[in-house]
């Protein structure tokens, strides 16, 4: 079925476009589906981006003339979870560009590092921070035992940092304000925007992207710091967690900071984290990190730090 998407016609844009939707979605459907809008955003703004003659297709821009829904997801109520489309979009000479997509929208994932309170500085001078991993089915993989950390879907209405928080509470059963929670994914890339060759990251969201061959889907990384005891960091281990009327099965696993990128090297948010974590921190980046350093005391071997307040 053929309907009308109100999109600004354009050199980009012609006035042939065309969207085609199946029977159980309409265009006002489409159109308020958050993960379209942000995609369909992003394309135009991008495509509009050939005009500037500097830009490397500008000779010979690619403009997109249809879009066909092919499939819907919907979740329980009916509320619209995911599509799978094709955008057809190619240059005046039918030169082309993969277009099949999976809309899928925003997620957030969290490392959670866990300091022992009064430990010793080991032999690289860094804490025995360990780190907060799940472990739970994950059918698209084709697995009931993957591990990765903690992470979740955006809702239509919630924020990056509320979504954050919330997905901690329900994954581990830790209580974190939204106000201690550090947006690695945005430190590390305010530093990079104004850089030669990165023109076109005002079209994307400050995240990563696992799959941008065929997915949407874009993740902030979020950092969380807390010093516990460890007798508290031990009874995280194997404790049994997630909303299980929500079909979650989640198993905490907790391990070395420094072993964490073995343990959950199948997952790209963990590598990710581990990878921004210690980027800003080696670059002196991450909120009050001159401040605990400053707190340091004696030399390399046998030292011990104040108390973490974070």
């Amino acid at each position: 079925m053929s309907q009308v998407l109100d999109l600004s016609v354009s050199a980009f844009i012609p006035a042939s476009f065309s969207l085609s939707l199946p029977d159980d979605l309409t265009a006002e459907q489409l159109k308020s589906f958050p993960a379209f809008k942000t995609w369909i955003t992003a394309l135009q703004r991008t495509l509009n981006s050939q005009s500037s003659a500097s830009h490397p297709f500008h000779s010979n821009p690619y403009s997109l003339h249809s879009i066909t829904i092919q499939a819907t997801d919907r979740f329980s109520g009916g509320r619209l979870g995911f599509i799978k489309l094709k955008a057809d979009i190619r240059t005046s000479d039918n030169q082309t560009l993969p277009g099949s997509v999976f809309l899928r929208g925003g997620s957030v994932a969290m490392l959670l590092v866990l300091r022992p309170q009064g430990e010793r500085t080991n032999l690289f001078g860094e804490d025995e921070e360990h780190v907060i991993l799940t472990n739970q089915p994950r059918i698209p993989a084709g697995t009931f035992s993957f591990t990765e950390i903690p992470a979740g879907m955006l809702d239509d209405s919630g924020t990056f940092t509320g979504a954050a928080a919330k997905e901690i509470r329900e994954e581990t059963g830790i209580t974190i304000e939204e106000s201690e929670l550090i947006d690695m994914t945005s430190l590390a890339l305010t530093a990079t925007t104004s850089a030669p060759g990165n023109e076109d990251d005002e079209v994307l969201q400050n995240a990563i992207y696992p799959s941008p061959g065929g997915s949407d889907e874009f993740i902030p990384l979020f950092l969380a710091r807390k010093t516990m005891s460890m007798s508290q960091i031990n009874e995280l281990q194997g404790k049994l967690t997630g909303l299980r009327d929500h079909g979650e099965k989640i198993t905490l696993r907790i391990v070395r900071k420094r072993d964490a990128w073995k343990v959950a090297g199948r997952d790209a948010k963990t590598l990710a984290a581990l990878a921004l974590y210690d980027g800003l921190k080696r670059e002196g980046l991450l909120p009050g990190q001159h401040t605990q350093e400053s707190t340091e005391e004696g030399t390399l071997f046998g030292t011990r730090k104040q108390e973490d307040k974070l």
